[in-house]
């Protein structure tokens, strides 16, 4: 329940401040006042698309720590914490990034990594997962969220999500005006933007939503193939990684916030909107490679 406050609060800021400054401006008039500006209209539509989804990725690392009760490793005070720093560090060098910071959270097994820059990122393992695996597959994972990181999926993934709230927030406005503009055709005192016009942008806002979602879901699944493969580079064979899939399979993956999801091993929801492919696909990718 916390983790999914935590989600509805964030967005709804994000939303509610840009679109606060948006009214204090009056872009809503200004862009329908002499007809739809379509040049001011992409203009607004690039920095609410983009400024939102910079935002999440901005605050991604230190959001995630909170939401998921990420205990930093800043000194191992086991044997175990100490492997897991060490493999990451090793992961790291072998990968051509910085040092990121490792952490672990109660819960059941998954793990991910999160952060706006490849050298200042997380990576955080879940007790569960360090339970549930031999070190040989635990260390796949690792390996396999730091391919994240170097592969830079965060920074793609927020491009790709801009483009889409952008496409989102460009076209609902432009099919709104349109429907606001038949329904007042006859209307004298139109000066501005009717109900119809908000109502409509508030419908199709979430239409489209789901519509960007299935492709972001899309690209996301594509991108895990890389990291099981960027995984299997970084061990030097592709078993470990394969063992890892196949014990994950076996297992009730732990809920992660959605700001993160889609950069754990394992999740997603429903064939269209999964972040994830099936184990079993990716099994057959990595084998196959």
């Amino acid at each position: 329940m916390k983790r999914i406050l935590l989600l509805v609060l964030t967005n709804v800021l994000i939303v509610v401040v840009l679109g606060i400054v948006a009214s204090l401006l009056g872009v809503n008039r200004y862009l329908t006042s002499n007809g739809l500006n379509l040049g001011l209209l992409l203009g607004y539509a690039l920095v609410i698309g983009f400024g939102g989804a910079f935002i999440s990725l901005l605050i991604s690392k230190p959001m995630a720590k909170w939401s998921s009760g990420v205990q930093v490793i800043a000194q191992p005070q086991n044997a175990d914490e100490a492997w897991i720093v060490e493999t990451v560090r090793r992961f790291s060098e072998k990968a051509g990034i910085g040092m990121p910071e490792v952490g672990i959270f109660e819960g059941e097994p998954n793990a991910f990594a999160t952060g706006a820059f490849k050298d200042s990122a997380l990576v955080a393992v879940s007790t569960g997962l360090l339970a549930g695996m031999t070190r040989e597959e635990v260390e796949a994972v690792i390996g396999h969220e730091v391919a994240h990181i170097a592969n830079g999926d965060m920074v793609t993934m927020t491009l790709i999500q801009g483009v889409m709230n952008t496409f989102v927030v460009f076209l609902s406005r432009v099919i709104a005006y349109a429907v606001d503009s038949f329904l007042r055709k006859n209307d004298e005192q139109n000066s501005g933007p009717g109900m119809a016009y908000f109502i409509t942008t508030i419908v199709l806002d979430i239409v489209l939503g789901f519509a960007a979602a299935m492709v972001v879901a899309w690209f996301s699944r594509q991108r895990e193939f890389r990291a099981d493969a960027g995984a299997a580079q970084l061990m030097g064979r592709k078993q470990p990684m394969v063992n890892a899939l196949a014990r994950l399979g076996g297992m009730t993956p732990g809920e992660l916030p959605k700001s993160v999801a889609a950069f754990g091993i394992a999740g997603g929801i429903g064939q269209l909107f999964s972040t994830h492919p099936p184990i079993e696909e990716r099994i057959a990718a990595l084998q196959s490679a």
